[in-house]
């Protein structure tokens, strides 16, 4: 199977699309977006959706995030999700190389990500390409908007 990964410079309905698809497979609980959204998140600094193609189809999605603060610049991958169909293939494999290489790039001198447990086989990927279990505790801030 043959994956070329892209960053995202536009949207357009393929890309909306793809979403549809592929978000509610990472979360029960995301809610839709819509083109305004994914405008948002690929115009934002620091922002790189990358997307994964499968014979010219989305076949998943990545988000690195680069920011910096006084300790030097950061990266943080989030929402990666392969379509299950490709699962097992080397879709997340190939999204998450390319999102190293484009913080090192940009002088990130680590890059973090999350994964619940139950991710079993994204789990062992992310072992696989190098990334270690880190001693540390994430909190979580819920703002009430209402």
């Amino acid at each position: 199977m043959s994956v070329d990964v892209e960053v995202v410079r536009s949207v357009d309905d393929e890309l909306v699309r793809a979403f549809g698809r592929l978000l509610p497979q990472l979360s029960r609980s995301a809610k839709p977006v819509d083109s305004s959204v994914l405008e948002k998140l690929v115009s934002w600094p620091g922002n790189h959706l990358l997307v994964a193609r499968v014979n010219g189809e989305i076949l998943g999605t990545l988000t690195l995030v680069t920011f910096p603060i006084p300790t030097g610049l950061r990266a943080w991958i989030e929402d990666v999700v392969v379509d299950e169909a490709a699962r097992g293939h080397g879709v997340g494999a190939v999204l998450t190389r390319e999102a190293v290489r484009l913080a090192r790039e940009a002088g990130a001198r680590t890059v973090d990500l999350t994964s619940r447990p139950s991710r079993e086989a994204a789990n062992r990927l992310y072992e696989r390409l190098g990334f270690r279990t880190r001693d540390s505790k994430v909190y979580r801030f819920v703002a009430d908007m209402n």
